[in-house]
Protein backbone atom coordinates (compact mmCIF):
# COMPACT_ATOMS: atom_id res chain seq x y z
CA UNK A 1 0.00 0.00 0.00
CA UNK A 2 1.03 3.38 -0.95
CA UNK A 3 1.60 5.91 1.87
CA UNK A 4 -1.04 8.85 2.05
CA UNK A 5 0.34 12.31 1.74
CA UNK A 6 -1.81 15.55 3.13
CA UNK A 7 -0.87 19.07 1.73
CA UNK A 8 -2.63 22.61 2.53
CA UNK A 9 -3.34 24.64 -0.31
CA UNK A 10 -5.83 27.22 -1.32
CA UNK A 11 -8.49 24.98 -1.84
CA UNK A 12 -7.88 22.79 1.25
CA UNK A 13 -5.93 19.87 1.90
CA UNK A 14 -5.41 17.35 -1.08
CA UNK A 15 -4.92 13.40 0.10
CA UNK A 16 -2.89 11.50 -2.94
CA UNK A 17 -1.34 8.36 -2.50
CA UNK A 18 2.36 8.62 -3.43
CA UNK A 19 2.19 11.97 -3.70
CA UNK A 20 1.46 15.42 -2.86
CA UNK A 21 -0.15 17.53 -5.39
CA UNK A 22 -1.40 21.03 -4.88
CA UNK A 23 -5.51 21.83 -5.58
CA UNK A 24 -5.51 22.97 -9.09
CA UNK A 25 -3.50 20.34 -10.58
CA UNK A 26 -6.13 18.09 -8.38
CA UNK A 27 -9.00 20.00 -10.46
CA UNK A 28 -7.81 20.18 -13.86
CA UNK A 29 -6.87 16.25 -13.18
CA UNK A 30 -10.91 15.72 -11.99
CA UNK A 31 -11.62 18.26 -15.07
CA UNK A 32 -9.92 16.04 -17.58
CA UNK A 33 -11.99 12.72 -16.42
CA UNK A 34 -13.82 11.00 -18.95
CA UNK A 35 -16.76 10.83 -16.77
CA UNK A 36 -16.86 14.48 -15.86
CA UNK A 37 -16.36 16.09 -19.76
CA UNK A 38 -19.34 13.87 -20.68
CA UNK A 39 -22.21 14.02 -18.10
CA UNK A 40 -20.53 17.32 -16.79
CA UNK A 41 -18.98 19.78 -19.09
CA UNK A 42 -20.37 18.72 -22.03
CA UNK A 43 -24.16 19.04 -20.58
CA UNK A 44 -23.56 22.31 -19.27
CA UNK A 45 -21.44 23.45 -22.22
CA UNK A 46 -24.34 22.58 -24.59
CA UNK A 47 -27.30 23.90 -22.35
CA UNK A 48 -25.11 27.71 -21.90
CA UNK A 49 -25.02 27.24 -25.81
CA UNK A 50 -28.34 26.61 -26.32
CA UNK A 51 -29.64 29.64 -23.63
CA UNK A 52 -27.43 32.09 -25.56
CA UNK A 53 -28.64 31.45 -28.60
CA UNK A 54 -32.44 30.94 -28.00
CA UNK A 55 -32.14 33.98 -25.89
CA UNK A 56 -32.79 32.41 -22.93
CA UNK A 57 -35.40 29.56 -23.95
CA UNK A 58 -33.39 26.74 -24.89
CA UNK A 59 -35.56 24.20 -26.90
CA UNK A 60 -36.19 20.77 -25.11
CA UNK A 61 -37.77 17.23 -26.82
CA UNK A 62 -38.37 15.30 -23.51
CA UNK A 63 -38.30 12.28 -25.36
CA UNK A 64 -34.05 12.69 -25.72
CA UNK A 65 -34.59 12.26 -21.80
CA UNK A 66 -34.62 8.64 -21.86
CA UNK A 67 -31.59 8.88 -23.75
CA UNK A 68 -29.62 10.44 -21.34
CA UNK A 69 -30.82 8.08 -18.40
CA UNK A 70 -30.03 5.25 -20.25
CA UNK A 71 -26.41 6.18 -21.07
CA UNK A 72 -25.77 7.36 -17.99
CA UNK A 73 -27.25 4.34 -16.61
CA UNK A 74 -25.58 2.05 -18.95
CA UNK A 75 -21.88 4.07 -17.80
CA UNK A 76 -22.81 3.68 -13.98
CA UNK A 77 -23.90 -0.11 -13.90
CA UNK A 78 -21.41 -1.66 -16.63
CA UNK A 79 -18.57 -0.14 -14.33
CA UNK A 80 -19.98 -1.54 -11.19
CA UNK A 81 -20.20 -4.58 -13.20
CA UNK A 82 -16.93 -4.71 -14.24
CA UNK A 83 -14.31 -3.84 -11.92
CA UNK A 84 -15.04 -6.65 -9.18
CA UNK A 85 -14.96 -8.90 -12.16
CA UNK A 86 -12.20 -7.84 -14.26
CA UNK A 87 -9.89 -5.61 -11.47
CA UNK A 88 -8.35 -2.77 -12.49
CA UNK A 89 -9.47 1.18 -12.74
CA UNK A 90 -12.30 2.57 -14.34
CA UNK A 91 -10.71 3.60 -17.88
CA UNK A 92 -7.65 1.96 -18.08
CA UNK A 93 -5.14 3.75 -16.07
CA UNK A 94 -4.41 0.64 -14.37
CA UNK A 95 -5.88 -2.31 -16.36
CA UNK A 96 -7.70 -4.97 -15.78
CA UNK A 97 -6.41 -8.21 -14.65
CA UNK A 98 -8.41 -10.37 -16.84
CA UNK A 99 -10.93 -10.14 -20.07
CA UNK A 100 -14.74 -10.63 -19.14
CA UNK A 101 -17.04 -11.90 -21.88
CA UNK A 102 -20.04 -12.38 -20.06
CA UNK A 103 -22.59 -9.63 -19.14
CA UNK A 104 -22.40 -6.60 -21.30
CA UNK A 105 -19.10 -7.71 -22.51
CA UNK A 106 -20.73 -10.80 -23.90
CA UNK A 107 -22.72 -8.17 -27.05
CA UNK A 108 -20.24 -5.15 -26.86
CA UNK A 109 -16.31 -4.71 -25.88
CA UNK A 110 -16.80 -1.39 -24.62
CA UNK A 111 -20.44 -1.13 -23.23
CA UNK A 112 -19.65 1.51 -20.99
CA UNK A 113 -17.77 3.72 -23.27
CA UNK A 114 -21.03 2.96 -25.60
CA UNK A 115 -22.83 4.49 -22.33
CA UNK A 116 -21.10 7.80 -22.94
CA UNK A 117 -22.04 8.19 -26.51
CA UNK A 118 -26.25 7.34 -26.02
CA UNK A 119 -26.02 9.93 -23.44
CA UNK A 120 -24.32 12.20 -25.87
CA UNK A 121 -27.11 11.42 -28.42
CA UNK A 122 -29.75 12.00 -25.90
CA UNK A 123 -28.43 15.19 -24.98
CA UNK A 124 -28.32 16.19 -29.03
CA UNK A 125 -32.15 14.90 -29.32
CA UNK A 126 -33.31 16.78 -26.03
CA UNK A 127 -31.70 20.22 -26.52
CA UNK A 128 -32.24 19.38 -30.36
CA UNK A 129 -28.93 21.02 -30.79
CA UNK A 130 -26.51 20.78 -33.54
CA UNK A 131 -23.95 22.13 -31.21
CA UNK A 132 -24.88 18.72 -29.24
CA UNK A 133 -24.51 16.86 -32.41
CA UNK A 134 -20.92 18.18 -32.95
CA UNK A 135 -19.93 17.15 -29.36
CA UNK A 136 -21.21 14.22 -30.23
CA UNK A 137 -19.28 13.69 -33.09
CA UNK A 138 -16.20 14.80 -31.98
CA UNK A 139 -15.85 12.88 -28.90
CA UNK A 140 -17.27 9.69 -30.95
CA UNK A 141 -14.14 10.23 -32.53
CA UNK A 142 -12.27 10.42 -29.51
CA UNK A 143 -13.87 7.29 -28.15
CA UNK A 144 -12.62 5.37 -31.08
CA UNK A 145 -9.04 6.58 -31.00
CA UNK A 146 -9.13 5.80 -27.60
CA UNK A 147 -10.87 1.67 -28.25
CA UNK A 148 -7.85 1.35 -30.72
CA UNK A 149 -5.49 2.54 -28.24
CA UNK A 150 -7.05 0.25 -25.64
CA UNK A 151 -7.35 -2.89 -27.19
CA UNK A 152 -3.38 -2.26 -28.47
CA UNK A 153 -2.69 -2.78 -24.99
CA UNK A 154 -5.08 -5.77 -24.54
CA UNK A 155 -3.91 -7.61 -26.83
CA UNK A 156 -0.33 -7.14 -25.56
CA UNK A 157 -1.61 -8.15 -22.26
CA UNK A 158 -3.54 -10.92 -22.69
CA UNK A 159 -2.76 -12.23 -26.21
CA UNK A 160 -4.64 -14.88 -27.82
CA UNK A 161 -7.79 -14.96 -25.16
CA UNK A 162 -8.36 -11.35 -25.98
CA UNK A 163 -7.69 -11.87 -29.68
CA UNK A 164 -10.83 -14.71 -29.47
CA UNK A 165 -12.72 -12.17 -27.55
CA UNK A 166 -12.35 -9.47 -30.08
CA UNK A 167 -13.09 -12.23 -32.60
CA UNK A 168 -16.31 -13.14 -31.10
CA UNK A 169 -17.77 -9.83 -30.18
CA UNK A 170 -17.91 -6.21 -32.16
CA UNK A 171 -16.25 -3.30 -31.43
CA UNK A 172 -19.10 -0.92 -30.41
CA UNK A 173 -22.62 -1.93 -31.85
CA UNK A 174 -23.57 -6.15 -30.99
CA UNK A 175 -24.25 -7.54 -34.24
CA UNK A 176 -22.97 -4.45 -36.38
CA UNK A 177 -19.67 -2.66 -35.99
Amino acid sequence: MEPTNTEETATGPIQTKGKVTNGSSGILRWLGRTPVQTFILCPAAVFLFELAIHRGKPTIVLWGLPLLLWGYLQYRLVGNYRHPRAGGSSGMDVPPDRVIDTGPYRYTRNPMYLGHLIFLTGLAVTFWSWFAVLILVGRGIWFHRRVLHDEQRLLALFGQDYADYCRRVKRWIPGLI
